[in-house]
């Protein structure tokens, strides 16, 4: 799998996300319960995050250097997870859009000082564990907002069938 492969995916999925959340306004992106206590704005909080450690991965794997900061935490996922929920929980809606959309474009730029063997030679980064790059990145992006759609999907469908569609992304017929 080469950098072009990636980003279709990456574009294809960041794409069911924003259809799966554009029928919602702010009050509902924001409204606990998604995910256990978590809403749309704190799942997005967490996908930015690990995409953002992702891109400070790669940065460092392109400048021939150990991905320490990275590969810290995925040693310890639940406890990263609680430290960004608290830093991202009270900020406010349009900044972490923008942070979630920003980080994938950094990814986007990143991905493409790769080569296909740099992403999918298991065994190329001896940090890896025979891990390829690509899979790497799949689990910290694109597969990781798959993850987190199921969820999404469910309680945007609930909130319009209960509140219908927000008036700001009603389009008026032509």
């Amino acid at each position: 799998m080469d950098a072009l492969q990636i980003l279709d995916l990456l574009d294809e999925s960041r794409e069911r996300l924003l259809v799966a959340i554009a029928p919602l306004p702010d009050e509902a992106l924001e409204r606990p319960g998604v995910m256990g206590d978590w809403s749309v704005k704190d799942i997005l909080a967490h996908l930015a995050a690990w995409e953002s450690e992702l891109v400070t991965g790669l940065m460092h794997i392109n400048q021939g250097q150990k991905p320490a900061r990275m590969l810290e935490a995925f040693q310890r996922v639940d406890e990263y997870n609680a430290e960004r929920y608290a830093e991202n929980k009270d900020r406010e809606l349009n900044r972490v859009f923008d942070d979630f959309q920003n980080v994938r474009l950094q990814l986007e730029q990143w991905l493409e000082e790769f080569s296909e063997r740099d992403l999918t030679d298991p065994n190329h980064y001896p940090w890896s564990r025979g891990v390829a790059l690509a899979h790497i990145v799949k689990e910290n992006s694109y597969g990781h907002e798959d993850e987190h759609l199921p969820a999404i999907e469910s309680f945007a469908g609930r909130w319009v069938a209960e509140h219908g569609p927000a008036e700001e992304n009603l389009q008026p017929d032509e």
